[in-house]
């Protein structure tokens, strides 16, 4: 890595990379695009001109290039895999949408091929790193809602256009993969990797050929509940809210507020309902300040690739984003998927 920035190549120019990720990777403190690839060398040339770095027809000859540090991957999610894995064995370190794959067992060799390697391979989950979550811990941990009983989350969004390829299940679309990420990941950001999965349901819209919105339970060892909710034929929502013994806390902007945006944490009791302060906060930056952090401190320790003790450098001690939270995630999300297909009957869409 170098001394001042992380130089960062990026592995496909979709709609979200060049609206929030490319922007960001520019002008981030710590972060340097160097290189975007397209399979369609015009539109590298036409995105990468925007930003004075370097187009790279495909994606291969992008991962050969010597001034790459590391790759952003927003691909579809099904390509994922493919892609990271190859990036990993360039020796690159990795930010891949979410989620990394779209199965469990793929999603847990990359983590171990990344710490096989020293390599940082992390999830654009972004919303973890905004400080109004901070701020709901903080105010969990000093009782504001008393026990904790139960977490409801959802995000949902409006119908999307027939053509969109979350719509299309060759390429890893559907609500669970896409927006349901969210709303699990609320659940272990706040309860802890110990959830199981009580029951879940999917449904495919009229003529979908993927999920288009679903609900899970999940709950903890103690009791704790968890109700998760969402889905792409909705009104937008993006909320969670925590349940206590004596209040609640409700994040109304929960995933993925705009830099400008003033949070709000509303915290309602018994004898009283007020807001907490938060201020406005950049997720975007936020993120990729993180990773290129961790970047850092696994360069900074050989030991991980020569075999000592190096593992707490390879796992950033980052109990927000790093690969513990990223493998349970995983597995939450297939344990989903497969207590839904058993509440399906045979030859139901």
């Amino acid at each position: 890595m170098s001394d001042a920035e992380l130089r960062i190549g990026v592995l496909g120019c979709s709609a979200f990379a060049r609206r929030r990720m490319l922007p960001a990777i520019s002008a981030a403190p710590g972060t340097e695009l160097v290189a975007v690839a397209s399979r369609d060398g015009a539109r590298a040339v036409e995105t990468a001109r925007q930003y004075g770095c370097r187009p790279v027809t495909g994606y291969a000859e992008l991962l050969a290039l010597e001034e790459v540090e590391a790759v952003y991957v927003p691909l579809p999610a099904a390509l994922h895999a493919r892609w990271v894995e190859a990036a990993l064995r360039a020796g690159k370190h990795v930010l891949a949408e979410k989620p990394l794959t779209t199965d469990r067992a793929r999603t847990a060799e990359l983590l171990a091929l990344a710490r096989e390697r020293g390599l940082v391979l992390r999830e654009n989950v972004m919303f973890v790193h905004h400080r109004q979550h901070e701020a709901v811990r903080a105010a969990l941990a000093e009782g504001a809602i008393g026990e904790p009983r139960a977490l409801h989350a959802a995000f949902a969004i409006p119908r999307l256009d027939d053509s969109d390829i979350r719509y299309d299940p060759a390429l890893g679309g559907g609500a669970l993969w896409d927006v349901g990420v969210y709303p699990v990941r609320a659940a272990l950001h706040f309860l802890g990797p110990e959830l199981r999965v009580a029951g879940a349901v999917l449904s495919h819209g009229a003529g979908r050929r993927v999920d288009t919105s679903g609900a899970a339970v999940l709950h903890t060892p103690e009791g704790v509940t968890a109700q998760l909710t969402f889905g792409l034929d909705h009104p937008y929502v993006a909320m969670y809210e925590l349940w206590g013994s004596e209040g609640r806390l409700t994040v109304e902007r929960a995933y993925t507020p705009p830099a400008d945006f003033r949070p709000r944490v509303r915290l309602r009791r018994a004898d009283r309902d007020e807001e907490l302060p938060v201020e406005c906060d950049d997720q975007v930056t936020n993120t990729l300040t993180a990773f290129a952090r961790a970047v850092t401190a696994v360069t900074a320790v050989t030991a991980v690739r020569d075999g000592g003790d190096g593992g707490d450098a390879w796992e950033g001690k980052d109990a927000v984003a790093g690969p513990a939270v990223v493998l349970r995630q995983a597995e939450l999300l297939d344990e989903i998927r497969e207590a839904a297909a058993e509440r399906t009957p045979a030859g139901a869409s």
